[in-house]
């Protein structure tokens, strides 16, 4: 069986920086036809560089990267919206995209006419039209509103009618950038659906999103971009996400600048690792995650029973858990085990008291770090920016 898509040596170059060239009438050449036209100062960005795949028809891709790598210059080549700089593409097969809201849509046509415009731009026949029309009305839920002109309908509305017409007319390759969000978390469910009936039809689809829930759920291979270039293609999901993962690793480091001076007892240093020892801030809800705190005091002056106390707080700054140990040594670690902290932005709060009234050291919101949830039985609902908690509960369910 030959790929439906064949990628080879695909580069794509920008010209950046310099200032704006100006238009010249024959007056300004006529008058000074000797002198040099200053030329702007002008660099090349390569924002593909030498891009190789193949994709078997039948197959989810999955296409991750930091911001700026070069997943959505990539989509916008396979869907023949900007051509590459140099490279090859073969397709075999019809190509449906959906990149942003109102792509491909004309905003004075009204949703009808727009989704005959799109298939007849597919290469449909306007009977092969009618006969997912209904489907395409039903799914996308503005039958009310189809014969409207689509400059009034919402953004939801735009994406609902737009995912519904790419999905629902049979292309042979489904591409979708991470529009998904602009959509309520009902129409995502569905389109998440969609998306998998769609691969398991037989047809492509290649995916970009942030959500390496997502990926993990609808993807059976993963394409790794950085800085234009392919890290890795492999057909292990979990795998893709890890190496996308280290390429958020920084060193999320706490370093008190500021001399003790009549301090009895401060935080110098706090680090975040993994079980590894490797730096990060970022890691997967089986991940440990690792703080060594590096403390100063002389243990002459302090107090007897000084603790530390330890605190983690979400996004919203708020509290998730605390714990607190009683300083024995001037070096501690705390280790978060796996499977307790679920998707989400965090950050610390360490505290050096003596109960009940006496605070000698406090730092807060310091070490943000993320977790990506990547395998729990509630990581479908990440998609949907649903809120279920900080931590994974244990819990046992029974029949009664």
């Amino acid at each position: 069986m030959k790929p439906i898509l064949e990628i080879q040596h695909l580069t794509k170059e920008f010209m950046i920086g310099g200032e704006q060239e100006k238009y010249l009438a024959l007056r300004d050449i006529l008058s000074n036809p000797l002198k040099k036209l200053k030329q702007p100062s002008k660099k090349q960005f390569r924002a593909l560089d030498d891009v190789n795949f193949t994709v078997m028809p039948g197959e989810s891709i999955g296409i991750i990267g930091r911001n700026g790598a070069g997943k959505s210059t990539l989509l916008k080549i396979l869907s023949h919206i900007t051509p590459p700089t140099s490279g090859r593409i073969i397709c075999r097969g019809r190509t449906a995209s959906l990149l942003e809201v109102g792509t491909g849509f004309h905003q004075e046509l009204t949703g009808r006419e727009n989704i005959y415009m799109n298939g007849s731009i597919l290469g449909m026949r306007k009977a092969e039209i009618d006969k997912h029309f209904d489907a395409i009305v039903d799914f996308s839920g503005v039958e009310e509103f189809l014969d409207t002109p689509l400059k009034r309908y919402s953004s939801g509305m735009q994406l609902r009618l737009a995912f519904a017409v790419a999905a629902h007319l049979e292309p042979e390759v489904l591409i979708i950038d991470e529009v998904l969000a602009v959509g309520d978390s009902e129409f995502q469910k569905k389109c998440l659906g969609k998306m998998n009936e769609v691969s398991k039809s037989g047809r492509t689809v290649l995916f970009v999103s942030h959500h390496m829930g997502t990926i993990a759920q609808l993807c059976r291979k993963v394409l790794v971009l950085d800085k234009g270039k392919v890290l890795d293609f492999t057909n292990n999901a979990m795998a893709g996400i890890e190496r996308y993962i280290k390429l958020n690793k920084s060193n999320a480091t706490y370093i008190n600048e500021q001399a003790p001076d009549n301090q009895i007892t401060s935080v110098k240093k706090v680090t975040l690792s993994n079980a590894k020892n490797e730096f990060s801030s970022e890691f997967t809800n089986k991940d440990d995650i690792v703080f060594d705190l590096e403390l100063s005091f002389d243990r002459k002056t302090l107090p007897a029973n000084s603790s530390l106390f330890f605190s983690v707080l979400n996004q919203f700054k708020m509290p998730v858990f605390s714990d607190e140990k009683e300083i024995t040594s001037e070096k501690m670690r705390l280790r978060i085990l796996p499977d307790f902290l679920v998707q989400g932005s965090y950050s610390i709060v360490v505290i050096i008291h003596l109960l009940p009234s006496h605070e000698y050291f406090r730092v807060e919101d310091i070490c943000s770090f993320n977790i990506i949830d990547t395998d729990s039985n509630l990581m479908f609902y990440n998609t949907f920016n649903y809120n279920y908690g900080n931590v994974f509960g244990k819990i046992q369910w029974e029949e009664i």
